[in-house]
């Protein structure tokens, strides 16, 4: 009995009827050194070459600051903008039927086929202050090419598919009775929407806002064209580092990129344990 339940006890995986167990956990462990960790390590390690006091000088230089808030900023709030529409889009094709929903459906996935420059420059064309939509808001003095505003566009644009893609799989499998019931329950809409629709919807909602908060922090071709790069005002953190690179300032290139990793890892750490709490609250694992 000793014998079994030591055996047990060491018997950290259940076997199985598929094969090759083995060679796919050695494939996916050297996958994600050679891709990710060695990568990441290296910055890390460049960046520790520095010291503190160099690092902390980097870390507070006026210019990082707002590349940095420029960047995080402009992405948090275009990762909330497609948050909210990004679930209007997925409940509109999920839930109703009407001509033309096939190539509406096909249109969202066009940022991820557009290569980031050419979105760039089309977005740029459009916001301009002589373009189609810039031109509506140029006698109100609203500038929207060349600021902040132009990147949080930009940064929907890209993001828009992350939070669509995430969320209408988890909206279709939900079943139209449950709605149903609620009404019979005396439930009005919102009461149905708020209670039984989005505690479902949450940790997906959340997985599609932590996509594109992570891809508008990092996106550059799309940005640099419609952000006017002004240091101080509409450059971001991506384009600074390029720029300490081109003046060969390589510690102050690692050390801004060392930053960003902290803030991404810790803001997307932060996403995960929500994401945790809302499984764990709502009973959906």
């Amino acid at each position: 009995m000793s014998n079994n339940t030591s055996g047990n006890r060491w018997k950290w995986r259940q076997s199985s009827v598929i094969p090759g167990f083995g060679l796919t956990l050695g494939y996916t462990v050297t996958y994600l050194f050679l891709i990710i960790l060695i990568p990441l390590g290296g910055l890390v390690w460049s960046t520790a070459k520095l010291g503190f006091s160099d690092f902390i000088a980097i870390a507070t230089d006026s210019r990082t600051l707002n590349a940095l808030r420029v960047s995080f900023g402009t992405a948090f709030l275009a990762a909330l903008v497609n948050a909210v529409f990004g679930v209007i889009v997925a409940w509109v094709l999920t839930r109703y039927r009407f001509p033309g929903r096939r190539f509406i459906d096909a249109i969202v996935d066009l940022p991820f086929a557009l290569p980031t420059a050419v979105a760039g420059i089309a977005l740029t064309t459009l916001y301009a202050n002589r373009g189609w939509v810039g031109s509506l808001f140029e006698p109100f003095g609203i500038k929207i090419a060349f600021t902040p505003t132009g990147i949080v566009i930009a940064l929907i644009f890209i993001g828009l598919p992350f939070v669509v893609r995430t969320v209408q799989p988890v909206m279709e499998e939900i079943d139209r009775q449950v709605e149903e019931v609620a009404a019979t329950l005396g439930a009005n809409r919102f009461q149905t929407i708020t209670r039984v629709l989005l505690p479902s919807l949450t940790p997906a909602i959340l997985t599609g806002f932590a996509l594109a908060f992570a891809r508008g922090v990092g996106e550059y071709g799309s940005v640099i064209f419609i952000a006017g790069n002004i240091p101080y005002v509409s450059e971001i953190a991506p384009l600074l580092i390029v720029i300490r690179l081109e003046e060969f300032n390589y510690a102050a290139a690692t050390g801004i990129a060392t930053i960003m990793l902290i803030i991404s890892f810790a803001m997307l750490f932060l996403i995960n344990l929500i994401q945790a709490w809302s499984r764990k609250r709502y009973g959906y694992v």
